[in-house]
């Protein structure tokens, strides 16, 4: 019984190293008709969030109990996050909000649809300034087959071409 509950602890303990260790970011690019915006979804784990506001801000910041410090870390993902039309034209994004939601934080921007486009070009280096093996990965969706960008190592700029 020992050995099961010892085993048991050690797999629970693992499991926590293992995320502690993940410095993944998952962003949605909806490209919504209805609306006519893009809309972008950046969702963090917040375990790695609290750690990198301590870099990024002070070491006092405490997301859960400032909203200064939950805004300033949302302003933080929209300096590193941009869009260019295919021809390297900037596409201003606006920063719609933020919230903590159970284990992940996220971050919402928005933008008009651009007129007539067949590709994006995009730079998503949220925390990757914090550590060297953040990965981001962005779908976008809305717009044919669901299209996946993954920012790892020395990526700057990625270029998404949709279907016709």
């Amino acid at each position: 019984m020992r050995a099961w509950l010892a085993a048991s602890l050690l797999l629970l303990m693992s499991g926590q190293v293992a995320a502690h260790q993940l410095k993944a970011a998952m962003t949605t690019v909806l490209i919504n008709e209805r609306t006519g915006n893009l809309e972008l979804m950046h969702r963090f784990y917040l375990h790695d969030t609290e750690h990198a506001v301590e870099t990024l801000l002070d070491g006092n910041a405490d997301l859960f109990k400032h909203a200064k410090d939950r805004a300033e870390f949302a302003q933080y993902v929209g300096r590193k996050v941009a869009l260019q039309l295919a021809d390297k034209t900037p596409i201003k994004l606006s920063l719609v909000g933020q919230e903590i939601d159970g284990k992940f934080f996220w971050v919402y921007q928005e933008t008009q649809i651009p007129a007539d486009f067949s590709a994006l070009r995009m730079q998503h280096g949220a925390l990757r300034d914090v550590w060297a093996e953040q990965v981001n990965m962005v779908n976008f969706e809305g717009k044919g087959t669901v299209k996946t960008l993954h920012f790892d190592g020395e990526d700057n700029w990625l270029t998404v071409r949709f279907d016709k």
